[in-house]
């Protein structure tokens, strides 16, 4: 009887779920680096391009949204507290994309090491934030996949009821290309 229960999910439901709300973590805490990251690019920025006020302002207004929303893999689940952390990420995201196009309009800027520096570690930051994110997508498909195909969703619908839980979903501002004007 153990073997059968154990080839249903009875294990690996719970520890799949495990696995998902670490990914979520990796990509909280990659969010994390780059709020981090934020105040010391804008304070180098703010040195070199005092005329881009608005551009700046928006980066760190962004950021503060960002870093008021609150967000932990317990609530997780809870679809709205989703939605307006990613609303958060997505906006200051936007607010970074308009900053670089500030930098390619500005080459001036891009002389000062520092910057450099700083440039290159959000472009890491962001490379991470992307590779946390499609790892939670696929731990989360694997999940959903578990809760909701037979046989292990009879495991899930007699034990542990597990709900789908939700996936990143792009804004349509995500999907429009920036547009450059020199």
């Amino acid at each position: 009887m153990f073997v059968n229960l154990s080839a249903c999910g009875i294990r690996v439901i719970p520890l799949q779920k495990n696995k998902v709300e670490a990914s979520l973590a990796e990509v909280g805490n990659q969010y994390k680096r780059r709020t981090d990251l934020v105040p010391n690019l804008v304070n180098t920025v703010k040195g070199y391009a005092k005329h881009e006020r608005e551009t700046l302002q928006a980066v760190i207004d962004a950021r503060a949204k960002a870093t008021q929303t609150n967000f932990s893999a317990a609530n997780q689940i809870n679809t709205e507290t989703f939605a307006q952390f990613q609303k958060a990420q997505t906006e200051l995201s936007s607010a970074l994309s308009r900053l670089m196009v500030v930098v390619e309009k500005y080459p001036d800027l891009k002389a000062s090491e520092n910057f450099r520096d700083l440039q290159a570690q959000l472009e890491g930051t962001e490379n991470r934030i992307a590779i946390a994110r499609r790892r939670y997508i696929e731990d989360v498909r694997v999940f959903n996949n578990y809760v909701t195909v037979i046989p292990h969703s009879w495991t899930n619908s007699l034990f542990f009821k597990f709900e789908k839980m939700p996936q990143f979903e792009i804004s349509e501002s995500e999907k429009q290309t920036p547009e450059v004007q020199f």
